[in-house]
């Protein structure tokens, strides 16, 4: 447990400056009205909620990083769990001093950098030396996905990255999203891009190896995911993190990959759940499930569109569909990135706007490269193309 001081919270209204916070972490197997339980918080804040906001607790998982807020008589005043990068429950007391709950959006600074460094060991280690931060070395590496043989590197190769990351409390949050990245082989520059989630190499061609199929064919998407969208009649932020197909109940549902079965069993406002790993750090979650397919537990192994659950309407369900969650190392992204039977081609329209973008990214590295540049944010070397 860590504890500090904040004299200003930017993200929140308080009463008082100088707030107690503690920052804890989730633990496992713990739930959120065990949680209210164990803190003295009345569970009808929980009760009161809507079905889809029921559903949301759900999200909540062991390891998030969480914070509780203290008043001068050192009595919860607020406390903040994030369910997502992009939202978190907003636990605190009302004008009649009694507790209330919502969903409020997390507050985050967006570093926009440019990285680049001669290669002396490894990609990784080179990134981790400049910039301190595993994720960001892990993530581009993974971003090749196997396109670049990185063992044929030869010292003084370069690499170079453009990325976003998300700042909170002083701390790196999520996954970066890298815009584009470089590492040069024996004199040769391979690029890849992100292009509408995608990444690309120069010629637009999709360097994406791991494609999910959809759950259950044919079914028709009731909902999409959302992460943050402020609803303009009920005045709050809402989120939906998955895709909902709806289906009618006992509908078979398929394993969308290859991987082993996690989780079997109940799963708060989620109900009958399945959860499946995948590799590189992908997990799938099949939520409201009516029943489980034969030898469907946890530690088993599945394939890509091996028979493992039955549509449903447990838990907090309205009518019968499957929730259908993606996550990349723990966090939430949108399934319709990866579920497609195929690769996808960039049409002659994309491909105009794909070679527009890709021209802009290739003048921002080659201008780090002319100006020396090694680590800085994406402004300055702007700056310098303008001039």
């Amino acid at each position: 447990m860590k504890k500090f001081i904040l004299s200003i919270l930017a993200f929140m209204n308080l009463n008082a400056v100088n707030v107690s916070v503690e920052e804890l972490i989730w633990p496992q197997g713990d739930t959120f009205l065990t949680f209210l339980e164990r803190h003295n918080i009345p569970l009808s804040i929980y009760y009161n909620l809507s079905g889809e906001d029921k559903e949301l607790a759900s999200e909540l998982s062991a390891g998030t990083k969480f914070q509780i807020l203290r008043d001068i008589n050192d009595e919860i005043s607020q406390i903040l769990l994030p369910i997502s990068n992009e939202i978190q429950i907003h636990i605190f007391k009302d004008i009649n001093n009694h507790y209330s709950l919502d969903f409020i959006p997390i507050v985050y600074e967006i570093e926009e950098m440019i990285l680049n460094v001669q290669i002396q060991d490894s990609p990784y280690k080179e990134i981790k030396k400049a910039t301190n931060d595993e994720i960001l070395a892990n993530a581009f590496n993974k971003s090749f996905n196997g396109s670049v043989n990185f063992k044929t590197l030869q010292k003084g190769d370069r690499l170079a990255i453009i990325y976003e990351r998300k700042k909170r409390l002083g701390k790196y949050i999520g996954e970066p999203n890298i815009k584009v990245a470089m590492v040069e082989t024996r004199g040769k520059q391979n690029y890849i891009y992100k292009f509408n989630d995608v990444f690309y190499n120069a010629d637009g061609k999709e360097i994406e190896n791991f494609l999910l199929t959809r759950p259950v064919p044919n079914a028709r998407i009731s909902s999409r995911f959302n992460p943050k969208r402020f609803h303009p009649v009920l005045k709050r932020y809402r989120a939906h993190l998955g895709v909902d197909y709806a289906a009618p109940r006992g509908t078979k549902i398929y394993a969308a990959g290859d991987g082993v079965v996690s989780f079997v069993g109940n799963k708060g406002g989620y109900g009958k759940t399945v959860t499946i790993d995948h590799s590189n750090g992908y997990m799938t979650l099949y939520a409201h499930v009516n029943g489980y397919a034969k030898g469907i537990k946890k530690g088993k192994k599945v394939k890509k569109g091996q028979l493992i659950a039955y549509v449903g309407s447990t838990g907090l369900s309205t009518g019968p569909h499957l929730h259908f969650g993606l996550y990349k190392n723990g966090n939430a992204i949108n399934p319709e990135s990866v579920v497609r039977i195929a690769k996808s081609e960039l049409k002659k329209e994309q491909k105009i706007e794909f070679n527009k973008l890709k021209e802009s990214l290739d003048n921002q590295i080659q201008a780090s490269f002319k100006n020396h540049i090694n680590k800085a944010p994406l402004e300055d070397i702007a700056n310098i193309t303008e001039i």
